[in-house]
């Protein structure tokens, strides 16, 4: 008789993207560390905290919220509880990190390009990992899809549209726009689209080994 599995496939996948999210919110605050510029959904968060207070992971978690209630009155897209979970833990994992003082300042200029590239390539990592099991889209994609769901318009235009909105709006409440801004907006896609596949095949793994413990039984 096989050894009994230790782990039902749902802890796997919610470990999983638990897991990604934690990395995820150790790679945005490498790039904020960096002082080089982030994202333009973090140009905004990092804007609302310095103008209204409280802290970036707070902001990100209003902000999402505020766009999962958008896209269900939008396009009714009605929220998963990935969904919350991505609202909730992404910025709770980006203030422990910064609040664990884990992450190193960039003093140089060629250590806070290290820093940038290293805390992209490890929110990008992480990013891929969280998508992989397949929970349910985070509410920024979700108000995109919504969108486009309303409009009609390419799914590029929008994403575009927004990301060119929320960064003059965190760059008018004094978020960070610079030249890692635009690196982000150019690289995060491609980087993204290459880990994915990379932890499908790893959670298809995963799923292969168990349903081989399930039929040794």
């Amino acid at each position: 008789m096989g050894r009994k599995s230790m782990f039902h496939p749902l802890i796997v996948r919610y470990g999983v993207f638990m897991l990604g999210l934690a990395i995820m919110g150790f790679g945005i605050g490498m790039m904020i560390q960096a002082n080089l510029g982030v994202a333009p959904w973090d140009t905004l968060h990092i804007g609302l905290q310095k103008t209204f207070g409280l802290t970036i992971g707070m902001w990100s978690q209003i902000v999402g919220l505020l766009i999962i209630v958008s896209s269900y009155v939008i396009g009714k897209i009605k929220p998963s509880v990935g969904m919350f979970l991505n609202m909730f833990f992404f910025g709770l994992f980006i203030d422990l990190f910064m609040w664990l003082n884990w992450i190193p300042i960039g003093g140089t200029l060629s250590e806070r390009i290290f820093l940038f590239a290293a805390g992209l390539l490890i929110y990008t990592f992480g990013t891929g990992m969280y998508i992989s099991p397949h929970l349910g889209a985070g509410p920024r994609d979700s108000f995109m899809l919504a969108l486009h769901d309303r409009t009609g318009w390419d799914v590029g235009r929008i994403r575009i549209g927004i990301e060119c909105t929320v960064t003059l709006l965190g760059f008018l409440l004094g978020g960070p726009v610079s030249i890692g801004t635009l690196v982000t907006a150019l690289s995060i896609g491609p980087l993204i689209k290459r880990f994915i596949p990379m932890w499908e095949r790893v959670m298809a793994k995963l799923n292969s080994v168990r349903s081989e413990s399930q039929l040794a039984k």
